[in-house]
């Protein structure tokens, strides 16, 4: 198979090499994004693989079967810039549910406990010789009562984490996960009653902008919000005007709404044009991090090795353990009751 492999960052790059040559799959990697100006690109090509920020709408979907493209490989696990509708019946989409649940969980953690223990004024205060404790006060975890919205695989590694640290443990899902020792709750109630709310759910027309305005007028004063998910499940303008007013005591972001002409590039040297963006940075109860949560060694191995799986599971059947349809409800669902591929 010859898969054209999109938005490709130096990181990427060896596991594709180490698992591609072990298959015998050709990877030819391109650091330009996936979109209707670049499809070609795939152009005698049997796959693309993409990631978060690349774009598989109709209009690309349509390209690609043109040039003869068969399937398309998520690296990642959300598929919201995917239009499944159009894909089904042209293209096989599949996708990686779980790399490594570790990775993002622990980094929720870390921006967690930076933000609440100043660890970074405390950083670049060291760095200058300062060694003054006056504004780095912070507060404890335990006791505090976490919200985890979404416990799939990474929200009940990061209830087992906050379980560590002595956090009561409270959570919303649309389908509960019967062992995970969390006690499930409406989604106004979990917004009342948590310290701390951690975003580790899909991003669906469901779930877009499940923050906002109304939900941020519920929560607790000083609550934290932690986003390691998608960057739609926040509106960002009710984010800024929660902590402008004090509501909100502090947001920890990996993820942002409008995060695709941004992230994952260096604007260092540039003036950043996303005024939301730029006024959230600048505030000091804000930590932005650049979608990195999922990049550890272990975790790009297991994305490597578990989307080249799925590329010899299309190749060998036509079908795969974690292919994506959009007339599914829940993909465990399918893949229980598919004996046969969907088209």
């Amino acid at each position: 198979m010859k898969i054209a492999m999109f938005d490709v960052k130096p990181y990427d790059v060896p596991g594709f090499e180490k698992y591609g040559a072990e298959s015998g799959i050709e990877f030819k990697f391109y650091d330009t994004r996936l979109g209707e100006d670049t499809a070609a690109l795939a152009r005698g090509c049997d796959g693309v693989c993409l990631f978060v920020n690349d774009t598989l709408n109709a209009a690309v979907i349509d390209q690609l079967t043109e040039y003869g493209v068969r399937v398309a490989a998520l690296r990642c696990a959300g598929y919201n810039n995917v239009d499944l509708e159009h894909a089904f019946g042209r293209l096989h989409v599949f996708h990686v549910p779980a790399y490594s649940p570790h990775a993002v969980a622990e980094h929720a953690m870390a921006l967690l406990l930076t933000s609440i223990r100043r660890v970074h004024k405390a950083y670049i205060r060291t760095k200058d010789f300062n060694f003054s404790l006056n504004g780095l006060t912070g507060f404890e975890l335990h006791g505090k009562t976490v919200g985890i919205v979404g416990t799939g695989r990474i929200g009940r590694v990061f209830a087992d984490i906050c379980r560590g640290f002595g956090m009561k443990i409270i959570g919303y899902d649309k389908f509960p996960a019967p062992d995970a020792r969390i006690e499930y709750v409406p989604l106004d109630e979990l917004f009342e009653k948590s310290d701390v709310i951690s975003l580790h759910c899909p991003l669906t027309k469901e779930t877009h902008h499940l923050v906002n305005h109304s939900s941020v007028e519920r929560m607790k004063k000083g609550v934290v919000i932690v986003n390691t998910s998608r960057g739609a499940l926040i509106d960002s303008d009710a984010l800024l005007e929660g902590i402008k007013e004090r509501k909100i005591g502090a947001a920890c972001l990996d993820v942002y709404e409008e995060e695709g002409d941004i992230f994952f590039r260096d604007f260092s040297g540039h003036i950043i044009a996303d005024d939301t963006l730029a006024r959230l940075i600048t505030m000091p109860n804000v930590i932005v991090t650049s979608h990195q949560a999922f990049l550890t060694e272990e975790a790009l191995d297991g994305i490597a090795a578990a989307t080249v799986k799925n590329l010899l599971d299309f190749e060998r059947d036509g079908m795969g353990e974690h292919e994506l349809c959009y007339r599914c409800g829940r993909m465990e669902e399918c893949r229980r009751e598919r004996k046969t591929k969907c088209f």
